[in-house]
């Protein structure tokens, strides 16, 4: 039972990413954005990974761990391109 209630967790967290990384993707802005947010959930998700791998827990939650921290390194990523057109955009200003 415990791992459908983090199933649960993990799906309601792992449906808001997307969206998150297409705003960041379109706007090419950070702003709304927090690197230390960014870095924190990230840290979390790996966290989970090793409980469940040290736990041998190796089941479809895992999977969704791994999916969301996949998202969430993708918008880390735009949150550092969209820093730098920020930055190349102040520089012609």
């Amino acid at each position: 039972m415990q791992s459908v209630f983090e199933l649960i967790m993990l799906i309601c967290f792992g449906l808001s990413w997307p969206l998150s990384v297409y705003k960041s993707y379109t706007s090419r802005s950070t702003k709304g954005k927090s690197l230390v947010f960014l870095i924190a959930i990230l840290v979390g998700y790996v966290a989970g990974i090793a409980g469940k791998l040290v736990g041998g827990e190796i089941n479809y939650v895992l999977i969704l761990y791994g999916l969301n921290f996949c998202i969430v390194f993708t918008d880390l990523c735009l949150y550092f391109r969209n820093r730098r057109i920020e930055h190349l955009t102040a520089k012609r200003a």
